[in-house]
């Protein structure tokens, strides 16, 4: 048994997938999914990651040099990490306030009842929502938390009282204004 971020992992090889079995405390998870297993992280890896997360335009050359490797190698390491998995896409950050759009709301929903089909019905919905910026399944006294940004206060409560309570099988619904961005995001955190 390996430990893996608070979890005890087993698994069962075969060549190069694996089926996975995550045993949580109390828990115990299986995924028949065979995945992929990606290859060891190193220090340069580490070190490309946390660039590429500050700086995802870098050209190969600028980016071998921030790591202190040569651009072949640097090349071949993105490519690998690009192919596995770890490096999943690319994308620009955009300032919400200078794309009009004020206000920032967190929303806790709790639906009905707690079958599959109900909760696979409010996802569907949910995805079809460019105002939704993000929902997660969560636990707790709320079954999703949902990110949400409207233009300004009216155009959320527009929003609200004409989309999201309308969405199929909402129990409640609570609405969280943010009121200043502490710590934005600045991607995941890779300790070399």
């Amino acid at each position: 048994m390996n430990k893996v971020k608070g979890a005890t992992y087993l698994a069962e090889d075969a060549g190069n997938l694996r089926s996975n079995i995550l045993v949580f405390p109390f828990y115990l998870v299986e995924s028949t999914a065979m995945v992929k297993i990606p290859h060891a992280l190193d220090r340069a890896d580490l070190r490309i990651l946390n660039e590429l997360q500050l700086d995802g335009r870098l050209s190969n050359s600028d980016l071998a040099e921030r790591c202190g490797i040569s651009t072949s190698p640097c090349w071949r390491r993105v490519r690998r990490l690009e192919e596995e998995g770890v490096i999943s896409h690319y994308r620009a950050m955009l300032d919400r306030q200078q794309l009009g759009l004020g206000v920032l709301v967190f929303v806790s929903i709790q639906i009905d009842t707690h079958s599959v089909e109900e909760a696979s019905t409010f996802e569907a919905a949910i995805v079809g929502l460019d105002e939704v910026i993000s929902c997660h399944s969560v636990s707790g006294g709320s079954d999703f938390l949902l990110q949400v940004v409207c233009r300004d206060l009216d155009a959320y409560a527009e929003f609200s009282m004409t989309v999201l309570r309308c969405l199929p099988g909402i129990k409640a619904m609570e609405s969280n204004f943010a009121l200043k961005e502490i710590k934005p995001d600045r991607g995941l955190p890779i300790r070399e």
